[in-house]
């Protein structure tokens, strides 16, 4: 698919289970995540949300080398760009974080940044055995990421992942909780539409209900929420001191 800004950077379709796959499709880059492709995936998170046929939302790539890069750094931006890319990330993470239908990320090869922001965004993580997932804000002085490593992983692994900024692999990603299970990168996202499809052919009400108690018990919501608003005013401070 071309990175042309009139060429769709991601895809979307519904199977008859009621399984909807939202791909990141601009594989010469990595999947870093431009404006476009933002507006894109909010767009379609928010058809799936009103889709009563929809009973669950994978997020995968075309390219099982890379789920994600991140954020496009090459995207030309002045200050205000930036405060308003940095907003369209937060609508993104909150949008994914209070879907309100059972989300599974397919997270193969690299997976950073934004990208594994997406990822810790959903209920349920698919690994791929090629994952390196980096959540580099401590390096770029980036304030990401706490509000949502903090319920996978409880507080001593979110504080070494983002204060580190290690990269991580497939089976330390298993051991501390940031996926649930993995598989061969090129079958990663089979195995989450397999996966998918089992809890699509649940009651969607009573997994509904069962993802918002979890939800309103653990305050995901609520801190999400708190973490976008605090980045983009941090960057807005920034970008105009006055």
């Amino acid at each position: 698919m071309s990175d042309d800004a009139s060429m769709s950077l991601t895809s979307y379709q519904v199977d008859d289970r009621g399984v909807a796959l939202l791909q990141l499709d601009r594989p010469t880059a990595l999947n870093a995540i431009n404006g476009v492709m933002l507006d894109e995936l909010i767009a379609h998170l928010a058809t799936a949300r009103d889709d009563d046929s929809v009973r669950v939302l994978v997020f995968s790539s075309t390219d099982f080398m890379a789920f994600s890069a991140g954020a496009d750094i090459k995207e030309d931006l002045d200050n205000q760009g930036q405060v308003d890319r940095m907003q369209r990330f937060a609508d993104l993470y909150d949008a994914v974080v209070r879907f309100p239908k059972p989300t599974i990320a397919a997270c193969h090869g690299y997976t950073v940044g934004g990208g594994a922001e997406i990822a810790i965004s959903c209920d349920i993580r698919v690994g791929g055995a090629n994952l390196q997932m980096r959540f580099p804000g401590a390096d770029l002085g980036v304030r990401v990421g706490p509000a949502r490593l903090i319920t996978l992983c409880g507080l001593s692994a979110a504080k070494y992942l983002l204060l580190s900024s290690k990269m991580v692999k497939a089976d330390e990603a298993l051991r501390i909780g940031l996926v649930n299970e993995v598989s061969p990168g090129a079958a990663t996202e089979n195995a989450a539409l397999d996966l998918a499809g089992r809890i699509a052919a649940y009651d969607p009400e009573s997994v509904g209900a069962l993802k918002q108690m979890l939800h309103r018990w653990d305050g995901i919501e609520d801190r999400s929420a708190d973490e976008g608003r605090d980045m983009v005013e941090w960057l807005r401070r920034g970008a105009d001191p006055s």
